[in-house]
């Protein structure tokens, strides 16, 4: 495949976000060339795995600003898997959007559609980012792209809610990342991505590498560590597909993912573990992985507890990438996968849930599994996956992850995700328990039944997901073979 594809596959969806426009009139005519443009940006995608596995990097430069210094797409196995991530759940959330809306009579269905293809856009120009500058410019886009769809009901709350979003998310990015990059340029004089890193001759010491690896994290807002996490629970106003974007498909995973490839490509796992410059923040992300999980066992909101579920859940990536061994890598990207199908299936459930019966919270849900089993049963196989207990694929993630910590030395943090599977069990099986094994409500009503096609093929895809991938989890495997064993 030619270099110039890179290009083509960043622009495909925002080309396409004008047609979507123009189709506004004609919902059925937008919703198919929506899920059309995100079935072509896939196959396109994969038409570069094998390339990519049997090592090649493709790369473009469109213009540059500095000697070195442009705006530059290079593909390499961690962007390949976010991309295709992104784009094959695109599909799928597409469909389901599409029944979200029309179910719940949402207004500025366009607008929402035209927003989301944008977002996607921004997403792959960071998974093909060859260098810190062309990564800054699509996760400033990927913000702004998204905001429309945060305060998408334009009530008070959904405008305070894209207040704290957007404030905290664009407060990191310039106040943070934007100094770490220019940093890394005066020391380096690079900002490519380089597979050896970029500070191997540098003779940068540890407080310094270890300051600059912490600016780099925090300025990354959409990883969700705290206490910069406030935004993602605060998005929780926005539509149920908008939360599948920003939980599964997009945002987050786009912080999680620049922790990996900042932490391979900018730093390298050598300099890393050498250093130790990654111990402060691996400590960061323990205490978000406990700290957000004691916090969903308080939320009765059922999409507050999944938003808190999600942060302490991206904190096992950063766990990954802070580990400093190739394992935490490979657990840390496979994780990416794992928890996307899972928690994109949580949320399309508690959509399903409010479109069919208008409930949203946890202490509402007794015996609704009798009238929506399919819903229930896959909310079940999710909330099993992100525990990580076979046959379902979370638990490859957690395997690898613990295999990290035990390969850098540091056994402590094998018992914090212990910890954390367990407190996932309290505040993720309580609700398919109450749905399936508690009375129903007085005030439920008989005639309650699934959510409409739309919604429930989708997630029901996504649960299968979630199955499929712990007996076949090869070709995550393959693209990150670079750091198997």
């Amino acid at each position: 495949m030619s270099a110039h594809w890179l290009g083509w596959l960043v622009a495909f969806p925002a080309l396409m976000s004008l047609l979507v426009a123009a189709c506004g009139r004609w919902p059925n005519l937008r919703e198919s060339i929506s899920v059309a443009t995100a079935v072509a940006l896939f196959a396109g995608i994969a038409l570069f795995v094998e390339p990519v596995t049997a090592g090649a990097r493709p790369s473009l430069t469109l213009f540059e600003v500095l000697p070195g210094v442009g705006l530059t797409f290079t593909l390499e196995p961690l962007g390949l898997l976010f991309a295709l991530v992104a784009s094959g759940l695109w599909s799928v959330t597409t469909i389901y959007a599409a029944g979200y809306m029309r179910g719940n009579e949402e207004h500025a269905q366009t607008r929402f559609f035209v927003c989301f293809a944008l977002a996607i856009s921004a997403a792959i120009g960071i998974a093909f980012s060859g260098n810190l500058l062309t990564l800054f410019i699509f996760y400033e886009m990927l913000t702004l792209s998204t905001y429309p769809l945060v305060t998408h009901h334009g009530d008070v709350e959904s405008r305070n809610g894209g207040r704290v979003y957007l404030g905290i998310l664009l407060t990191t990015s310039i106040g943070f990342f934007l100094p770490a990059i220019i940093i890394t340029y005066l020391i380096t004089g690079s900002i490519t991505f380089d597979e050896a890193g970029l500070f191997g001759e540098a003779g940068l010491s540890v407080l310094g590498a270890g300051a600059l690896y912490a600016l780099f994290l925090y300025g990354t807002g959409k990883a969700a560590l705290m206490p910069f996490h406030r935004w993602l629970p605060a998005a929780m106003v926005a539509p149920t597909p908008v939360s599948a974007l920003l939980h599964a498909v997009a945002v987050v995973k786009a912080g999680v993912f620049i922790v990996l490839k900042l932490s391979v490509y900018v730093f390298g796992v050598q300099f890393l573990a050498d250093t130790g410059a990654s111990e402060l923040m691996m400590w960061v992300a323990a205490f978000t992985v406990l700290g957000a999980s004691l916090i969903a066992m308080t939320r009765d909101n059922l999409k507050a507890r999944l938003a808190y579920s999600t942060v302490s859940q991206l904190s096992y990536i950063v766990l990954g990438a802070t580990m400093a061994s190739s394992f935490g890598i490979l657990g840390g990207g496979m994780h990416i996968a794992m928890h996307a199908f899972a928690k994109i299936t949580l949320f399309f459930c508690a959509g399903a849930i409010y479109t069919a019966t208008h409930r949203k919270y946890v202490s509402e849900l007794d015996g609704l599994g009798y009238a929506m089993p399919i819903t229930f049963t896959a909310f079940f196989i999710a909330s099993v996956s992100l525990i990580g207990i076979p046959p379902m694929g979370g638990i490859w993630s957690k395997w690898y992850l613990m295999e990290g910590a035990a390969d850098s030395g540091h056994t402590a943090i094998i018992m914090v995700l212990a910890l954390s599977s367990l407190l996932n069990i309290v505040y993720l099986l309580e609700i398919p328990t109450r749905a399936f094994f508690h009375n129903p409500r007085p005030d439920t009503p008989r005639n309650w039944h699934e959510a409409p096609w739309a919604c429930v093929i989708p997630l029901s895809i996504t649960a299968t997901g979630c199955i499929v991938w712990f007996f076949y989890p090869l070709p995550f495997l393959k693209l990150l073979a670079p750091w198997a064993p």
